[in-house]
């Protein structure tokens, strides 16, 4: 198993919540755009019902995605400045490693290290904060895009970056 998953996975997660919560807003927009044409046997009963459900389920998943945003957030302040720098710069910044390490005028040896020391003690803040890694599994599970993106990272070597194209991640928000 790889270690400090879940850290590497809400790190890397996260600078595509919001492109995520956008996509969500659209489909509920074009949802609500769209019901406004049913008419005669469209209009019936269970198809307005199943399109408030639809509604409703996107709303719960963009709230889902607003949260891990904010724990995110919150987690990172908790980590301490020097930790939450190398996060920051890897994970949100998308900077490649070398640059980091050149930045922080540390050997690439060294700057592993400091990384791999960050993402536990990200892990070891989330889960003080009560997000295990088994709480975690359940929490995200139905969000197909982020377990892709973890398991992507579980085979990923050493300094490899993961990067997801806008195609990819249009084609996951609305899975």
């Amino acid at each position: 198993m790889n270690t400090n998953i879940w850290a590497k996975t809400i790190l890397s997660s996260y600078r595509y919540l919001e492109r995520i919560a956008g996509a969500i807003d659209k489909m509920v927009e074009s949802s609500g755009i769209n019901s406004r044409d049913m008419s005669g046997v469209a209009f019936s009963n269970n198809n307005i019902l199943s399109l408030a459900e639809k509604m409703i389920d996107l709303s719960e998943r963009k709230v889902k995605l607003i949260n891990l945003k904010v724990l995110t957030e919150n987690t990172l302040e908790m980590c301490g400045e020097s930790f939450a720098n190398i996060l920051i710069s890897k994970y949100l910044d998308g900077k490649r490693n070398a640059d980091i390490s050149q930045e922080n005028n540390l050997s690439l040896r060294t700057y592993f290290r400091r990384l791999n020391d960050a993402e536990e003690r990200f892990e070891q803040v989330l889960a003080r904060k009560g997000f295990t890694y088994e709480k975690l599994d359940e929490y995200l599970k139905n969000e197909k895009w982020i377990m892709e993106v973890k398991n992507r990272l579980s085979l990923l070597r050493g300094g490899q970056e993961l990067e997801l194209s806008q195609t990819k991640l249009d084609r996951l928000a609305v899975s």
